[in-house]
Formats: structure tokens, C-alpha cells, sequence
């Protein structure tokens, strides 16, 4: 049995054995990882841990630190309270309003992962305080990044553009743009109706009993106007960090991960008696799942399990049936490891496929792209992780499995919508 055959067999039985025995499916991971790399394919312990996500493991664990110490100072109260006068009130548009600044970011050059984590812990806030499905909001985060994330000057489209030029095919960087804004925008609505928003519509802050610091009329109480609306000298430099977050982010390119860390532990060194204890906030279970699935995918990719996959392309006879499975391959990879990689592989890989002419090659680049990204949501990914590890602690685990549904109802059906798309209709 070939070593790419035994690594698929072997995430097999870690999703087995980890939903059979309710147990961390990142410890199982790693578990697989150590047995199957050292005593199979005879990898040495620098060798594993060559594939451990060192950034994501940063960018977790420095993200939650930082929004666990906006939130128990009080900032993350005043920016719910500024976005929600922003919208009149109207709780049904708030998700929309992440759907489209997240885009922006991602649509001028912003990283996916890195305008997720910006956007997510106040989405995600957002939904815990106004009763929001966090599917719902996270969903939209995600997928408003992924509707930016293509444009002609950002991470993904320069990435996808890139490889297009090179392999010698024809490619539309503006037409991959659009297809992908709609098809982002059309999913999103389908979760918008799927996962509660009908219910929000109508609702405003301030006429519903129950909600945190309302009244039925309208009013807000004197102890939430302090919480919400007054700015101290921790909470103004904790906005400060988060502006700086998002500069040095998305504009100076530094790494999320080492400059949010930084950022937290400077407001810790300052404020250590109010800020200490958000340490164990930080979503450590969640930290250890991405980690672990992430070591194990990229085992696999070290005996080339993935190359197996997309060789494995090119001899089968039906053309829109190798299309469908290479936009098959990058959504079920992409789900748990990086989307950038996974782009950058399969479409050098689908060349010889692409070259015959049976199919129009800038229709099945589009569809890839698509069925690569859309996958973000899974909870493997870095996106769908910072989604699940911001949802409140008591929806954390009903947040990672309906992440994990959708995310691999993705991993099918984004390869068979854009397949009949953009690849069927064969004018691409």
C-alpha cells in the first residue's frame, strides 16, 4: 500500500475515533501525525514538527488574548454600542455590515485570515449581546472575506493571477473578481434564511425585553451607558492597539499573530490586576484541534498525497467529470489546511488537463478558486477557527459542529454549482 494511501486511511480513522469517542480531534491528530510519521514513513521529530502551524497557533491564541482584554475592560461594549447607533438600530443589517467591511478589507490587499480576525470577536460579540445565530455571523464574515478576497490587488487574486500567467492560460482577474463577490453574496443570503435571519427582521435595539441593558421602551440604563459609551485610559489604549492591530495588519503587512500578541501583552504589562486572568480566556481546546488536523495535512502533503490527488486528475476520460474533481480536491484540502498553498498548487497541477482544450480554462480556474475559498468556513481552516474560538464558551462546541456541517457540505457543493457555473455552459 503506497504512503499516500495509508495518510488518507489514517485521517480517516482520526475523524472516526475522534467523533466515536467525543475526545479533541487535534490530540488525535497528532497522535496519527507521530505514529504514522515516525514509524511509517520514517520521519524524524524535526520533521513533524516542520509542518506544526506555528503562525496559526500565534495568530489563535494572540487574537483571543487581545479581545479577551477588550472585552473585560469594557471596549468591546462601547464598539457594540458605536456599531449598532451606526445601523439605527436595525439588527438584521449588523451581520451585512460585517459581510461588507470585511470585504473591503480583504477587496484592498487585506490577508482572509487577517481581516477575520479583526472582524470576527466583534461579530461575534455583536451576536452573543443581540441574539444572533454566531453561524450566521460568522458565516458572513467569512464570506464576506472571501468575496474580497479575489480582487486583481489582493492576497488571493494575486496569488490565483499569478499562477494563471505563469502556467501560460488565459485568465479574466476582473471576471474572477466578480464571480466570486456574487457567488459570495448569493451564499449568504441562502445563510442569512438558513440559520435565523428572517427572525431578525424587524427587531431594533431597545424594543424588545431581554435584551443586555434595555428596556422594553427603548431606554438604556445608566449602568450600561457608562459601560458602553464612557472612555477611560484602558479602554482608549485598548482601541489604539486594535487600530494599530488593523494597520500594521493590513497595511504594513506584519504578521497578525506576533502583533496582536504584542499588543496584549503590553496592555497586560499596564493594567496587570484587570487583565491577568484573561489568559484562560483564551480558546486553548480550539487552539489544539486547528493545530493538530493542520500537523497531521501537512504529513500528508510531505509524502505527496496531494500531488497523488491531482495526477491522479489528469487520466480520467470524462472532462467535466476531472473537473469536478479537481475543484473537488482543492475544497476537501483547502478545508484543512491554506487556501493560498492549495492555490497554488492545483492550478499548476490541472495544466496538462487544462491544455487539452476539453474544457474553457479560465471557467474551471474561476470554479477552483471558488471551491477552494468558499471552504474557509470550515473549522479547520484559520477563518472558520477564529470564528469558532470568539463564539461565547457555552455555544463554542454548537458553533464548531455547525461550522463543520457546513463546511463539509462546501467541500461538494461549491464544486457542483460552479461546475455548472462557469465549467458546463463551456463560454469561459
Amino acid at each position: 500500500m503506497s504512503p499516500q494511501v495509508i495518510s488518507i486511511i489514517g485521517l480517516v480513522l482520526i475523524f472516526a475515533l475522534a467523533t466515536l469517542r467525543s475526545v479533541n480531534m487535534g490530540a488525535v491528530a497528532f497522535l496519527g501525525a507521530f505514529l504514522l510519521g515516525t514509524f511509517v514513513f520514517g520521519q524524524s521529530s524535526d520533521d513533524l514538527f516542520a509542518g506544526f502551524p506555528g503562525d496559526l497557533f500565534v495568530t489563535l491564541v494572540g487574537v483571543t488574548l487581545l479581545f479577551a482584554i477588550a472585552k473585560a475592560n469594557g471596549t468591546v461594549d462601547w464598539l457594540i454600542h458605536s456599531g449598532v447607533r451606526a445601523v439605527r438600530g436595525r439588527i438584521a443589517l449588523i451581520p451585512w455590515v460585517m459581510f461588507v467591511i470585511t470585504g473591503l478589507l480583504t477587496m484592498v490587499g487585506a490577508v482572509v485570515p487577517g481581516a477575520v480576525a479583526m472582524m470576527a470577536p466583534i461579530g461575534l460579540n455583536f451576536a452573543t449581546r443581540y441574539r444572533i445565530n454566531p453561524l450566521l455571523m460568522g458565516l458572513l464574515i467569512i464570506n464576506g472575506a472571501s468575496a474580497g478576497g479575489f480582487s486583481p490587488i489582493s492576497i488571493f487574486g494575486s496569488i490565483t493571477n499569478g499562477v494563471v500567467e505563469r502556467s501560460g492560460l488565459p485568465g479574466d482577474p476582473v471576471l474572477l473578481w466578480i464571480s466570486s463577490m456574487l457567488f459570495n453574496l448569493l451564499l449568504s443570503v441562502a445563510v442569512f434564511y438558513l440559520f435565523g435571519g428572517r427572525k431578525l427582521l424587524g427587531r431594533r435595539v431597545g424594543t424588545e425585553p431581554g435584551q443586555p441593558g434595555e428596556t422594553a421602551g427603548g431606554t438604556t440604563t445608566a449602568t450600561t451607558t457608562r459601560t458602553s459609551t464612557t472612555l477611560d485610559g484602558q479602554r482608549i489604549t485598548t482601541l489604539t492597539g486594535l487600530g494599530a492591530l488593523a494597520i500594521g495588519a493590513l497595511a504594513l503587512e506584519f504578521d497578525v499573530g506576533l502583533l496582536s500578541l504584542s499588543i496584549a501583552t503590553v496592555i497586560v504589562l499596564l493594567w496587570p490586576e484587570v487583565t491577568k486572568k484573561c489568559v484562560a480566556e483564551v480558546a486553548w481546546p480550539t487552539v489544539l484541534l486547528v493545530c493538530g488536523v493542520v500537523t497531521y495535512v501537512s504529513l500528508m502533503e510531505s509524502v505527496g498525497t496531494i500531488e497523488f490527488l491531482g495526477n491522479g486528475v489528469v487520466g480520467i476520460g470524462v472532462p467535466l467529470l476531472a473537473a469536478f474533481v479537481i475543484c473537488l480536491i482543492g475544497g476537501g484540502v483547502s478545508a484543512f489546511a491554506s487556501t493560498t498553498g492549495i492555490l497554488g498548487a492545483l492550478i499548476p497541477l490541472a495544466v496538462p488537463f487544462l491544455q487539452t482544450g476539453q474544457v474553457g480554462a479560465v471557467g474551471l480556474i474561476i470554479a477552483l478558486a471558488i471551491s477552494s475559498s468558499v471552504v474557509d468556513s470550515s473549522p479547520f481552516s484559520t477563518s472558520g477557527a477564529l470564528v469558532v474560538a470568539n463564539a461565547p464558551e457555552e455555544q463554542r462546541d454548537a458553533t464548531f459542529k455547525g461550522l463543520m456541517a457546513w463546511g463539509m457540505s462546501m467541500i461538494a457543493v461549491a464544486p457542483v454549482l460552479t461546475c455548472a457555473i462557469f465549467v458546463l455552459p463551456g463560454w469561459l
